[in-house]
């Protein structure tokens, strides 16, 4: 089979889809040297990534046109000029796409939750990704939830709705070393005890309410007793909510927001945090509560869509639309240095279950299936 990849979200900071993509092609050339592959990238770091290190793999990198540009005109031109097998995306194929298509769709939040979204973000969502899902010889969800929401929103075909989880990287482990752990700290800006959020800073990551949580513990405590609060991603679409709620809560230096920070130091955040928190309301998988657990950080997250499958027993869940259980949950984690400890073993064990080489094999299968169809 002769597949190609459409990566172009490789390079740009786009969370999920980015990690996605990367480690996706990078544990199929670790498990398939048989089958030849071409990657599509618009960035030159995500070509200096790829470029030159498997014999069957090829990197095409396409102009970085918006959405609207790319996708229906020069992917569809590059599949015309060099014809493939099969195309894989994320969320959104070329309208006439001149081979079968395998579309992964992380999430339908757009559809359930359309306040959370600029108008024009929702509406495109809405229009491209319900016709690419449709039309898709194969459609991935990377959880259970996520495949049952697609069957029943979009009404597909179960049978052509696969559920293949994902995984860290190798380098989610715990970070051991203090020069390591100081180094980290410092660059943030962060000091002594903290308490850990990662993802973008956007509406659904429920911030906000973990603002005010962290906030009714400080008052009932006092800020020299409680760790920092390190708020770790870029500001993505209506981050304003969450910065007002700190302005609201007059927290000042007690949160940290670093902004994007780059992989490399993400284990040594984690590692170093006294715990982790996720309040998010609706995830098509989450994989900061999986990094988390990876590199021994006791993880505390939401109780609904995807979140439960990933954690297990392995987290303490709370609802997250409950600002007085997230602050009870927050106290616990804080107090509790032995529920720490058993919340670290139990992480460690889950996080080993999750394996990107099973996600390539699991999404080979998914490639031969659509072909040999």
């Amino acid at each position: 089979m002769h597949i190609a990849i459409d990566a172009h979200s490789v390079g740009t900071g786009l969370a999920g889809n980015e990690t996605y993509a990367a480690n996706l092609v990078e544990a199929l050339a670790e498990v398939d040297r048989e089958n030849r592959y071409t990657v599509y990238v618009t960035r030159a770091e995500a070509e200096a990534r790829f470029g030159r290190r498997w014999p069957n793999f090829e990197v095409r990198r396409t102009l970085p046109h918006t959405p609207l540009v790319r996708i229906p005109v020069t992917l569809s031109a590059e599949l015309r000029r060099r014809p493939v097998d099969l195309l894989h995306v994320q969320y959104t194929a070329p309208p006439l796409a001149p081979c079968p298509v395998v579309a992964t769709v992380h999430d339908l939040s757009f559809e359930h939750l359309p306040e959370t979204f600029k108008r024009r973000s929702r509406v495109q969502l809405r229009l491209t990704v319900r016709a690419t899902a449709r039309r898709a010889a194969h459609v991935i969800a990377p959880s259970e939830y996520t495949r049952r929401d697609l069957v029943e929103t979009y009404g597909l075909d179960p049978g052509r709705v696969t559920a293949i989880p994902l995984a860290v990287s190798p380098r989610f482990r715990p970070v051991e070393d203090e020069g390591e752990l100081g180094r980290v700290r410092r660059r943030y800006g962060i000091a002594g005890e903290y308490v850990l959020a990662v993802g973008s800073i956007q509406p659904r990551k429920n911030l906000g309410r973990l603002v005010r949580a962290y906030s009714a513990l400080r008052r009932a405590r006092g800020r020299s007793n409680l760790p920092q609060l390190v708020l770790v991603g870029k500001n993505a679409w209506l981050y304003g909510e969450t910065l007002r709620a700190i302005e609201a809560e007059g927290l000042g230096d007690s949160v940290v927001m670093t902004g994007y920070v780059r992989e490399g130091d993400l284990p040594a955040l984690y590692s170093g945090a006294l715990c982790f928190a996720y309040p998010s309301y609706f995830e098509g998988f989450g994989l900061p509560p999986l990094e988390a657990m990876s590199c021994g950080a006791p993880v505390l997250t939401g109780n609904l869509t995807s979140l439960p499958e990933v954690v297990g027993d392995a987290g303490l869940t709370v609802d997250p639309f409950d600002t007085g259980a997230l602050a009870d949950a927050l106290a616990r984690l804080v107090d509790d240095a032995a529920l720490r400890a058993e919340l670290r073993g139990r992480g460690l064990r889950r996080a080993r279950g999750f394996d990107w080489r099973d996600t390539a094999r699991m999404t080979l299968q998914v490639y031969r299936r659509v072909m040999g169809a």
